[in-house]
């Protein structure tokens, strides 16, 4: 994609351990236009969150990140402290997975927004002040004048997080990384969360990426998928073909997971995800695979292939009909 705002190549994650080296992320592209939603999904431990959290710098000292992540062009893997700065909180946020942990609990919360809009402004505290609430009431957040007044813990689950989008928002980033904005909230809170979120991609032609486990979430917002598996893209499509017509067999098995009416019993995904200290050769997914062969422990990793309208890392994808098993 051409207009990209965001672009990945062959960006990949490793960390250090007592054990060894753990390849987390082993070469990942990803392309996002303005005002287009991206999904990533895949199980915990695919290297979805590990992924944007490498290229923004957020990762400790023990992890190497290479490749190149661009935001309007600007290179941010070896960027260094400096660009890093200039970029996270203006050009590009995140929405954290956990608001409870990321805000500071002996701060209130419109002081915690004042500070973002100043580290990258030059303003006033008195108009960084009103900036604050009027973000505070872009995302719902009721009576902000007097809410910004007070401290995370007086603030519901759902209310938190609708705070941690304001923070992201603060500086009209181009770039909007959202890493499980859902979880542990209830359904109604879910759905207005991910209404707000839509909103700012559609109001602010904002680049957002939505990651996530929950397919139903990526079937409501997403433009596009990327399926993650053991560190790699595994499939590429439009949520209209993921959904009608998978090409990788671990989305088949993450689909046939999904709960349906009148279904007794779910149907789990067998085995595990591999160890990334040993990564296996080949097809990371082919031990939990029922069409695998032995071509597919060839020592080569499978390369993104079109089938149909979709990219799929199956060296089988055009041998096998997955469309039967969803």
């Amino acid at each position: 994609m051409t207009d990209s705002v965001l672009k990945l190549r062959d960006v990949k994650v490793s960390f250090n351990t007592e054990n060894g080296v753990v390849q987390a992320v082993r070469g990942v592209d990803l392309d996002v236009a303005a005002g287009e939603m991206v999904g990533v999904v895949g199980e915990s431990g695919s290297g979805k969150s590990v992924t944007f959290l490498g290229v923004m710098g957020l990762l400790p000292g023990s992890a190497t990140v290479t490749g190149s992540a661009t935001v309007g062009g600007v290179e941010m893997v070896g960027g260094g402290k400096k660009v890093l700065r200039g970029i996270r909180g203006k050009k590009m946020a995140m929405i954290f997975q956990d608001p409870l942990s990321a805000l500071n609990p002996v701060h209130k919360i419109g002081d915690q927004i004042i500070e973002i809009i100043r580290a990258h402004n030059d303003v006033s505290n008195s108009e960084a002040s009103t900036r604050a609430v009027e973000l505070l009431d872009i995302v719902g957040i009721p009576q902000p004048k007097e809410r910004s007044r007070q401290y995370p813990h007086e603030f519901s689950g759902g209310m938190r997080q609708r705070v941690m989008i304001a923070m992201a928002i603060a500086n009209d980033p181009d770039v909007l990384i959202a890493d499980e904005p859902t979880t542990a909230l209830d359904v109604t809170v879910q759905a207005q969360i991910l209404e707000v979120i839509q909103r700012i991609q559609r109001d602010m032609r904002t680049a957002v990426v939505m990651i996530t486990h929950d397919l139903g979430v990526i079937a409501r917002v997403a433009d596009r998928v990327q399926v993650m598996y053991a560190g790699r893209v595994v499939e590429r499509a439009s949520v209209m073909n993921l959904f009608d017509e998978p090409s990788h067999p671990y989305t088949v098995g993450l689909l046939s997971s999904l709960p349906r009416h009148g279904q007794t019993r779910l149907e789990p995904i067998i085995g595990s995800p591999p160890n990334m200290l040993q990564p296996p050769s080949g097809c990371a997914f082919r031990a939990r695979c029922t069409f695998a062969t032995d071509a597919c422990a060839v020592d080569v990793l499978p390369e993104l292939v079109p089938h149909g309208e979709s990219m799929s890392a199956c060296i089988r994808v055009n041998e096998i009909d997955l469309a039967v098993k969803v």
